[in-house]
């Protein structure tokens, strides 16, 4: 038996169903909440040990720089500003691997990560830069020439780019 129905109706249906499926995902486990975007963005891979391995991970312990990354983690430190040359606001994070990076967020060309401080959970996407120290994360914001991929922090749900 054969139902007719409008293209309207048929765009609904699937529509509900869609909707369907997804509660019922969340409800197995198999889709978890996301609170962004960027989470989808973080890519992480089991290490033989069965701990998240995150790209800054590897790239400290290949000693790479000049990475894109999109990670996680606790401030454990708010440092006073770089002043010279281009305005930075500087802060410790520790990855849930352990690694402490510093992130060196431009405040010319991006606001500044307000009510910033010790224990935060942040979310950040930058280029990596390796030293022996951990790691420095920069150009977590725009470019205004539209030459470099842009970057940003976000805190409780706010994108500073």
């Amino acid at each position: 038996m054969k139902i007719r129905m409008s293209p309207k109706m048929r765009i609904l249906l699937i529509v509900v169903l869609g909707l369907v499926w997804v509660a019922n995902e969340y409800q197995s486990g198999g889709l978890t909440p996301q609170s962004s975007v960027a989470t989808q963005e973080s890519t992480l891979q089991k290490s033989t040990t069965g701990l998240s391995v995150s790209k800054i991970d590897e790239a400290f312990r290949n000693q790479q720089s000049d990475l894109i990354v999109v990670e996680e983690g606790r401030v454990i430190k708010v440092l006073p500003d770089d002043t010279k040359g281009s305005q930075h606001q500087r802060f410790l994070v520790k990855l849930n691997s352990g690694l402490t990076v510093l992130i060196a967020h431009n405040i010319d060309l991006a606001p500044r990560v307000s009510r910033l401080k010790s224990g935060d959970f942040i979310r950040f996407k930058g280029e990596y830069e390796w030293n022996e120290k951990g790691g420095v994360v920069h150009w977590t914001h725009h470019d205004p020439a539209k030459r470099h991929a842009g970057g940003w922090v976000e805190l409780d749900g706010k994108r500073y780019e």
